[in-house]
């Protein structure tokens, strides 16, 4: 009588398509260990802000949920564990890599509270492997993403995530391989590459291969895959095998997200980032000269300390240089425990104007973009019945219904609120 009373953990999740790739293979763990009446909380750190709503989504859970367990993991719980742990909300505090292993799981299962500590979380830095391997991606029918890259060995001064996920460590190309295999065979017609920073896949494993060497072995090895997207990519460590691939391999998607940050170079270089404006003008232009029908997106930062209305200008205009077309703004949000924190900061009206007028720019550029389709055939993937994204991953409204998961043919009739329509 009693196990029919058992309930599986709820799981919430906050940040990045990486943790909510890790909570996929949470689920799993947890149902394998039967770990019940249980809240887990995937945490994000990236930002203050991102930390102060982990800890508001925190206490609603607990309100809603006055008898379960409360479980925070996440990058935020990895970095400072002892805030959550001083939350009377929370019962147990995980850390990156606990939460990806089954022990932590089984231990949990066994003697929640028991005789374990309420806090586990080691050194992040010390882990040189990366569970690339616990789930078959995740994803809607249409769309999986596989994760084949985690942590980052670089140390940009706005930001935390290195002491959250580590340092660089990727799966290897034959467990990635057999991964997309199955989850072609599962009836996925597109595949996501997801990491921290996936370029430096491949630095840490024998023969020091690049990620464009794993995107062709994918595509060799996989011929039935009908589209292979690349998710976030850092434009200066671009490869010449990621250069060939775009150049000349048709199921690789015209779409690359680009960590910027910014358009200034004193800004770049007390970022600590590896490349100057010119470099991402200069990337952006070889790409869509070898791939015509190249878009990209971008992250910027407004408002990042010292950042002068000159300095701003800069960002703004390389928004057009580079003819970017899908933007992510970040007004700057100061993060303790990073260099940039220290640094004198920009008046927070400033920021906020900085920010708008970052995305209305964008949306300007999204503006150009969907007129500049209409016409035009494309190949369309259908998230839903009623919408689908072309293969620069723009969206397209249908009023038929279309069959999930389908790689639908058609030709652009128009726009509308920022969609494409057939």
């Amino acid at each position: 009588m009693t196990d029919m009373l058992k309930t599986p953990p709820k799981f919430t999740t906050l940040g990045c398509r990486l943790n909510a790739y890790e909570t996929e293979a949470m689920k799993e763990l947890s149902q394998q260990a039967g770990l019940d009446n249980a809240v887990v909380v995937n945490t994000c750190a990236v930002t203050s802000e991102a930390v102060r709503k982990a800890r508001q989504e925190i206490r609603k859970l607990r309100r809603d949920n006055p008898d379960a367990r409360i479980i925070v993991t996440g990058c935020a719980a990895q970095t400072e564990p002892e805030t959550f742990a001083a939350m009377s909300e929370v019962d147990k505090v995980i850390g990156n890599t606990e939460k990806m292993q089954p022990e932590t799981w089984a231990g949990m299962a066994a003697d929640f509270i028991g005789e374990t500590e309420k806090v586990q979380v080691d050194d992040i830095m010390s882990v040189t492997e990366t569970a690339g391997h616990l789930i078959d991606g995740f994803g809607t029918r249409s769309r999986a993403y596989v994760q084949v890259q985690n942590g980052c060995d670089h140390r940009c001064t706005f930001c935390i995530i290195p002491y959250g996920r580590g340092n660089s460590r990727s799966v290897p190309a034959g467990v990635v391989v057999d991964q997309i295999k199955r989850l072609v065979d599962k009836g996925y017609n597109e595949v996501v590459l997801t990491g921290v920073d996936l370029t430096s896949w491949g630095a840490d494993l024998p023969k020091e291969p690049h990620l464009g060497d794993l995107v062709l072995r994918i595509l060799k090895l996989v011929p039935d895959l009908p589209r292979l997207r690349i998710s976030s990519i850092d434009s200066i460590e671009a490869d010449d095998a990621l250069m060939q691939a775009i150049a000349t391999e048709p199921r690789l998607m015209p779409h690359l997200h680009l960590s910027l940050q910014a358009g200034d170079d004193m800004i770049l270089k007390r970022m600590k980032r590896r490349h100057l404006r010119d470099d991402a003008i200069r990337f952006c232009e070889e790409a869509r000269k070898l791939r015509p029908d190249m878009t990209y997106g971008a992250d910027i930062i407004a408002g990042f300390p010292t950042e002068t209305e000159a300095m701003f200008a800069n960002s703004l205009k390389l928004i057009a240089e580079c003819d970017l077309t899908w933007l992510h703004v970040f007004p700057y949000s100061q993060r303790p425990g990073t260099p940039a924190a220290r640094m004198p900061l920009v008046n927070g009206s400033d920021i906020k104007s900085r920010a708008s007028r970052l995305r209305e720019a964008g949306r300007q550029q999204v503006e150009t973009h969907l007129q500049n389709q209409i016409g035009k055939t494309h190949h369309i993937l259908m998230e839903n019945p009623h919408m689908g994204r072309t293969e620069q991953f723009t969206e397209v409204r249908f009023d038929a219904p279309r069959t999930e998961g389908q790689i639908v043919t058609a030709i652009i009739c128009g726009a509308k609120d920022q969609q494409l329509v057939v």
